[in-house]
């Protein structure tokens, strides 16, 4: 067990904080990290280490660490209006500015937005809403809701449902009955010998058509998935996937939520995700690059297929039941849209479609390297898939922990990676130069070797 100062950080956070996504009794054992500052693309622990952090928080921090910009926006909104909500028909012009820049950016045409304070929250909502209208169209019977497994679309009870990740339902009681998961489209881990990209998506579309089918599709609700799947291990879809995807979707007469919470506002070298796969959804949620980071906000975009079936149940109901207290709050709203700005000034898609690429090129190189099975990926967000044997695909003992231990050598050469089983996933701020990210396949080449050196 590590010794810690009684009253440093440390000893402080393990005797108050619950952390999500750790390991409590290492947790304990070790102690946390201390983050205390950042600039740029690097943060610094308390001891003043630098680190590149190619996972931008958890894929949000766009603009990186610190913004005077943004610091400036929030004080003089904090200074005008600290606090207002949107309920029972008020507004403040904040709030309206950002949902007509949404409305306006959309991939598809929107015609209404909710305010919330994370992604998980949007998603959430959409689900809700997926019911909802069911209801206002006259088939309440309609209610299942289908995702993916390895998707994972937030935490709440709903939206933890709809993600195909089975430790965050274990012990929970989740997921919820009438929560469905299809097939992981994982091409290289999932692909038989001589089957084509193509032919892969065709299977994976035929298998969500038999699960519909197997339902009954006259109690089947919605699809919701993430352009490329984020904790899924940073997975682009393979070739003509969500064209066939869709097909099926259509075919049935489901609702299909576009998760953007990760690709949104630049990720895959488009303003969405959606656009760079021709996704045609009736709900897009999007937060985390919404507002850098900076501030706890989400948006959930409905079409107005969707909107037209809410009016319908507010001349039955008389009130929209639904709502959450900040959401749509004047501080988180006025950094979002100053964010949104910051991206055009800097022509962040020019810019992420410029070094995308080049990110692309040089963590490829890795595919050389004995412990990388594949390396794929689609502007500034890419998976490394890891195997124990490079000719059969075969994974390695879940046991030896592979990812983790990438991480941990990462973190000894300076660098923060985010790791799902044995893929890392690369998804620094949007910022990032050619040169960081230089710097930044060096220590992740360094780690791998380290590893290497630890499994074979």
């Amino acid at each position: 067990m590590t010794y810690l100062a009684p009253n440093s950080v440390q000893a402080r956070d393990i005797a108050t904080i619950v952390h999500p996504q750790t390991n409590l009794v290492r947790h304990i054992a070790e102690g946390p990290m201390v983050i205390g500052s950042g600039h740029g693309c690097y943060v610094y622990d308390d001891n003043g280490t630098q680190y590149l952090d190619t996972a931008a928080g958890l894929w949000c921090a766009s603009l990186g660490y610190a913004s005077e910009r943004l610091a400036k926006v929030a004080y003089e909104q904090m200074r005008k209006l600290g606090y207002y909500h949107l309920y029972r028909g008020t507004t403040h012009d904040v709030a309206v500015d950002l949902a007509e820049k949404l409305l306006s950016i959309a991939p598809v045409p929107m015609s209404k937005v909710l305010f919330q304070c994370s992604g998980s929250e949007a998603n959430d909502t959409a689900l809700k809403l997926v019911w909802y209208y069911h209801h206002a169209i006259g088939k309440p019977e309609k209610r299942k809701i289908i995702g993916r497994r390895m998707a994972y679309h937030g935490s709440t009870s709903a939206s933890i449902s709809a993600s195909g990740k089975p430790d965050m339902h274990a012990d929970f009681g989740l997921p919820f009955p009438g929560f469905l998961h299809t097939e992981y489209p994982h091409y290289y881990r999932h692909h038989n010998e001589g089957e084509s990209e193509e032919q892969f998506a065709t299977r994976m579309a035929d298998a969500l058509e038999q699960l519909i089918l197997r339902e009954g599709p006259e109690t089947c609700a919605a699809f919701i998935g993430e352009p490329v799947m984020g904790a899924g291990g940073g997975l682009t879809p393979p070739a003509t996937y969500w064209e066939k995807i869709q097909a099926v979707i259509r075919r049935y007469d489901m609702l299909f939520i576009a998760d953007e919470v990760i690709c949104g506002f630049g990720r895959t070298g488009n303003m969405w995700g959606s656009q760079t796969y021709d996704l045609q959804p009736d709900m897009i949620s999007c937060a985390k690059a919404l507002s850098a980071g900076m501030q706890p906000i989400s948006a959930l975009m409905i079409n107005e297929r969707v909107f037209e079936a809410m009016l319908d149940e507010s001349r039955k109901l008389g009130n929209f039941a639904h709502g959450f207290t900040y959401a749509g709050h004047p501080v988180t709203t006025a950094v979002a849209m100053e964010t949104l700005r910051i991206y055009e000034d800097m022509d962040m898609l020019g810019h992420v479609q410029r070094v995308g690429p080049y990110l692309q090129e040089k963590l490829g190189t890795l595919a050389d390297h004995p412990l990388v099975g594949e390396v794929r990926g689609v502007g500034l967000l890419t998976g490394i898939e890891m195997v124990a044997d490079k000719a059969t695909r075969a994974q390695f003992d879940p046991g030896r922990q592979v990812g983790a231990t990438v991480d941990k050598h990462a973190r000894k050469h300076g660098l923060i990676t985010r790791f799902v089983g044995d893929r890392v996933a690369f998804s620094p701020p949007l910022i990032i130069t050619e040169a960081e990210i230089d710097e930044a396949v060096t220590r992740i080449t360094r780690a791998m070797d380290d590893t290497w050196a630890e499994v074979r």
